[in-house]
């Protein structure tokens, strides 16, 4: 017969019928009576599901009482009623099949409370507990949630590409991609000849694809991404991955309010939708990861966003009678101490921060007529700070190009995106999430390493 998920099992009508589950054992308790229980869990909920083993079967002893936490089985029996508190339904196997043991000397999973740190270090028998299970299921939920977000608003889905030949950012920090063999480099005048390499000039991994997808944008209106993105930074704070990956809407004809007022829907969209739909994985985090979760989520969720200029928001700091360890300048770039300052303290709500100078932002934003600040919007929540960084794009193919002098940018990798302004230009917008910053807030997870199935760090590579 074919096999029903738990998940679908534990909200069954079937009452009576036989069924099907299989999945990796969470428990075991053995009865003086001669029958077993065990906690099964498929990874499809957050609950397992409960099966009593008679010790009548034909593998009673040969199997069942060798099967410990970890081991992999199927059930086939009848649904019935639980009687035990907790539980509405529970399994009575008629079979149990054995696919595999887990040896519980060896299996590293045995013990109740592991620490996370410890877990990085098993990455791949981390998603088998409760928190990692959890984890990934609102993960999918988010991701879900984006492509049905930007789907209803006639956004096109884009593959940008991962290997690029222009740094989005303009800061420097990207992973190179080559052939070259590095122990025998080909020069030519003394510096290495990359016209020897695959792509015969100098390729990185991409820091975004928000160049790329303004092309598409400035052709089909409003597009979006949703793919890897990867940072050479050497950091190891509980906020950074060197792979991480990002949501990177664009719109034509949007100015900096439309940016807002998207970026502003997508969030509390984010977080409806993960608090109508993963209610019980939500109530384990806010338990026993990360108390007045659910309160914060629904807050945001249901919260008008407040919006102040970074004039306004250095007025609120330099104001604050708070020691920061970073001071607070205008001109200065606001650091996370700050951002959460603000949402959590002055405004004790969302903000969507405008407005900043043009010194510390990047080369594509928009100048404003003041000729000190660009169209520049990051949107800041409680206990994380910023969330989405955005703008309107710079639009005048003039200004673009002095801004790419004068930030130091070699022309020649941009003829391309300026040739966007020489033919047909309009004005536009767009801004970027980074989706593991997302799943963290959304679970309360503390470091943003547990947010990612795989996390990248410096020195850390192995699965």
């Amino acid at each position: 017969m074919k096999r029903t998920l738990i998940k679908h099992v534990l909200v069954s009508d079937r009452i009576g019928e036989e069924v099907k589950i299989a999945g990796w054992v969470r428990t075991r308790r053995d009865s003086k009576g001669g029958f077993s229980f065990l906690e099964i869990n498929d990874g499809s909920s957050f609950s397992g599901l409960q099966v009593v083993v008679p010790g009548e079967l034909d593998n009673y002893q040969s199997d069942v009482l060798r099967v410990t936490i970890g081991s992999a089985v199927a059930v086939v029996g009848e649904l019935v009623e639980s009687p035990g508190a907790g539980q509405a339904v529970e399994v009575h196997a008629t079979s149990v099949f054995v696919y595999g043991y887990a040896d519980p000397d060896e299996y590293p999973l045995q013990k109740k409370r592991i620490g996370f740190e410890k877990l990085r270090e098993i990455a791949h028998l981390r998603p088998r507990t409760n928190t990692f299970g959890a984890v990934a299921r609102v993960r999918n939920a988010l991701a879900y949630a984006t492509h049905k977000f930007y789907q209803e608003r006639d956004f096109l889905y884009l593959h940008t590409p991962m290997i690029t030949a222009s740094d989005a950012e303009g800061a420097g920090e990207m992973f190179q991609v080559t052939t070259l063999d590095m122990g025998a480099l080909p020069r030519a005048d003394g510096e290495i000849d990359y016209t020897q390499d695959f792509f015969g000039k100098p390729t990185f991994l991409t820091v975004s694809g928000q160049l790329e997808a303004e092309t598409y944008a400035l052709a089909l209106d409003r597009v979006y991404t949703f793919g890897p993105t990867f940072r050479a930074e050497n950091s190891n704070t509980r906020r950074h991955l060197a792979e991480f990956w990002m949501i990177e809407p664009e719109m034509a004809f949007a100015d900096l309010d439309d940016n807002s007022d998207l970026a502003e829907a997508y969030i509390r969209f984010l977080f409806q939708y993960i608090l109508d739909n993963c209610v019980e994985d939500l109530a384990f985090f806010n338990k026993w990861v990360d108390e007045g979760l659910l309160e914060r989520l629904e807050s945001i969720a249901g919260s008008d966003f407040e919006r102040i200029s970074y004039t306004e928001a250095v007025q609120a700091l330099q104001k604050a009678d708070v020691g920061f360890e970073y001071p607070v300048d205008w001109g200065t770039d606001l650091q996370s101490e700050h951002e959460r300052y603000l949402t959590e303290v002055a405004y004790g709500k969302p903000l969507i921060v405008t407005d900043y100078p043009a010194d510390i932002k990047a080369f594509y934003m928009r100048h404003n007529d003041d000729g000190k600040t660009v169209a520049a919007m990051d949107v800041l929540v409680p206990g994380v700070g910023e969330i989405v960084g955005g703008s309107q794009r710079e639009e005048r193919h003039d200004v673009l190009l002095e801004s790419i002098r004068a930030k130091g940018l070699p022309e020649e990798h941009y003829w391309w995106y300026l040739d966007l302004r020489r033919f047909g230009t309009a004005p536009h917008a767009g801004f970027g999430l980074g989706f593991g910053r997302v799943v963290q807030f959304a679970t309360g997870m503390h470091n943003i390493r547990d947010a990612i199935p795989f996390p990248r760090t410096p020195n850390s590579a192995e699965f």
